[in-house]
Order: structure tokens, then sequence, then C-alpha cells
């Protein structure tokens, strides 16, 4: 006669059997990441340099990851309608957002209310590039450097005006931050965008900006306007002989940070997923011609990782507090 047990101990491993023949069938199997387009979200309009450095990137990325990447550019309130949108997919991969420092970092501290929080809601993936500043001055200043420039400011009280395109910018951020660390109440002056700056500051409607390379360096090269320093820890590669402000002396931490394009994915998608993400664009950015058209923008490439990214965010984000407080910026 069978014993009970053994009939109930043969029952519960033929189910386990079967269980486990079930789930190594090709159709209960995971299928391999990617087997489908990935969605590349640009928060900003088509042809802008965020789009124009997606659309490189995402190339190269199609190409190592054997799906399209199509990139969907959703612009509008400084990011944050796209960069939204991927917060709130689905953390499969296959929605990812190339954003700019202001989407996954300072417009928390610009805005009362933001529909996502980048630490809860997002996962960084990778810091594709820096996008260190120039700052520039109109010839009638005399100032060659940053300290001769940081006397002119504090001798001129009242009476020197710096451009910004837009408030809670760098350009803003770092013009309000030399206002009050000199007491010397400059006056500042919000465009609408990068060109009409430069017209300002050509024109002597201003006499100090922040500017992007891309946009400076023909009338740097043609001495309508002269290059005092550059933001961040290293020279940029396309105005190689402009020291940057901190080797000059100018140690504060408002003259190191700069913004940042990168990618980040939906929170809970899984960590392989993330870091074949994140190889394919450390890949891409690895490659001569990605580099020179980066370079060619105005951003340097950075090295980076998942690991490195949280890292850099986590201690930039009370830098990018404090100078957005002081500046007393506020957006709706």
């Amino acid at each position: 006669m069978t014993h009970p047990t053994s009939n109930r101990r043969a029952l519960l491993c033929a189910a386990a059997s079967a269980a486990a023949l079930v789930a190594l069938t090709p159709a209960h199997a995971q299928a391999p990441y990617p087997n489908k387009p990935i969605r590349m979200v640009v928060p900003f309009a088509a042809g802008g340099a965020t789009d124009v450095l997606a659309r490189v990137i995402g190339q190269k990325m199609s190409a190592g990851m054997g799906q399209p990447i199509v990139i969907d550019n959703k612009p509008g309130a400084a990011g944050i309608i796209g960069t939204d949108a991927v917060a709130k997919s689905a953390p499969d991969g296959y929605t990812i957002v190339l954003g700019l420092s202001n989407s996954l970092m300072t417009n928390e501290f610009l805005y009362e209310k933001l529909p996502y929080d980048t630490a809860r809601d997002l996962t960084l993936v990778y810091q594709i590039a820096a996008a260190p500043l120039v700052l520039v001055v109109h010839p009638s200043v005399p100032a060659k450097t940053g300290p001769e420039l940081l006397k002119y400011v504090v001798a001129n009280k009242g009476k020197v005006a710096y451009g910004s395109y837009g408030i809670g910018a760098y350009p803003h951020l770092a013009g309000a931050h030399m206002s009050l660390s000199t007491q010397s109440d400059m006056s500042h002056v919000a465009y609408k965008g990068e060109a009409p700056m430069m017209q300002d500051l050509i024109g002597g409607q201003i006499q100090m900006a922040y500017a992007s390379a891309l946009v400076a360096k023909p009338h740097i090269d043609s001495g309508k306007i002269r290059a005092i320093g550059v933001s961040g820890e290293r020279r940029m590669s396309t105005l190689p002989n402009v020291p940057t402000l901190a080797e000059q002396g100018l140690k504060d931490e408002a003259y190191r940070v700069t913004g940042w394009l990168a990618i980040a994915v939906p929170a809970k998608t899984p960590k392989p997923i993330v870091d074949r993400i994140a190889e394919e664009v450390r890949k891409a950015t690895q490659q001569p011609d990605v580099r020179e058209r980066i370079a060619a923008m105005g951003f340097e490439v950075k090295e980076s990782s998942p690991e490195l990214f949280a890292t850099a965010w986590k201690a930039e984000r009370p830098v990018w507090e404090r100078l957005i407080k002081q500046s007393g910026a506020k957006l709706e």
C-alpha cells in the first residue's frame, strides 16, 4: 500500500516540474531588451541644440541596440511637460528623456509646484555633456581678467548691467552672485533668448553676460566682445586660450558649476536595462564624429555612468539651490 505522504510528495514534484517547463517555454520567456523601438523624449522644440544632440546620439544608439530610436519633441514650460511625460511612463526602458540640468534639477527650486520629483520619479542614467559658458564683456569695459572685472563692478557700483536669457538660468544666477558677493548693485536684464542678449551686449546696452561658445566665439574672434573666462572646472575645447574663472582665482561655487545634458528613465526601470542604455550612450559619445559635433555646439563630453551621475547630481543640488535662493528667482 502506498503511503499518502509519498503520493503527496509525488504530486508536489510533478506540479513543480510542470511549472518550470511552462516558465521555460518561449511564450513565457522574457523577450530580450530591446525588442521594439525606443522613444527618446526631448522636452524642447525641434531644431535646438538639445534636439540636434538627441538625433546624433539616437542614431548611434539605434545602431548599437538594433532598434530605432524615435525622437519625440515635447516642448513647453522649461522642459517640464516632456520630462513629466517620461516620469509617468512605464519603467520598461522604452521611454527615455534627454534633458537639461534645468528640467532634471533646477526647476525644483524655481517653481512652486512641479508635477514630478526627479529623485522619486526618475532614474538618472548618463550625463552626456557639460554646458559651460563664457563670461564676456563689451570692449568699453577695461577688465581683461576675472579679478579685474570684480574690481571694475565694485568701482562702478550701480552702473553695470548684465544680461541673461531667462530668469533662473545660469547667466542670471552667476550674475546675481557676482552682484551680491561684491555688493556692486548690478542690474539684471532678462532677454527672451541668447541672440537678442548678444546683440545688446555688442551694442553696449549691457556691459557683461554669460554666453555659449557657439554664439559668443564669432564675436570674440572679431573683437566685438572680449572673453574674460569660462565657467566650470576645465577650459573649453572651442576656446582653449580662455582660462576658467577658477584658474583666475574666482573659487566661488557659482563660477565652478555648469549646466549639462543627460539621459534619464522612469523610476523602477530594471538595473540591467539602465546599464544597457548607459553603455550605448557611452559608446556613442566615444565616437570621434559625435565628439566633434558636441564640441562644435559648445559642449564638453563627460565621462559618466548611472552611479557617477547620481553622485554628481546629489553634490550639485545644494549648490544650485543656494544660487537660486540668493537670486530670489521664482517662476509660476
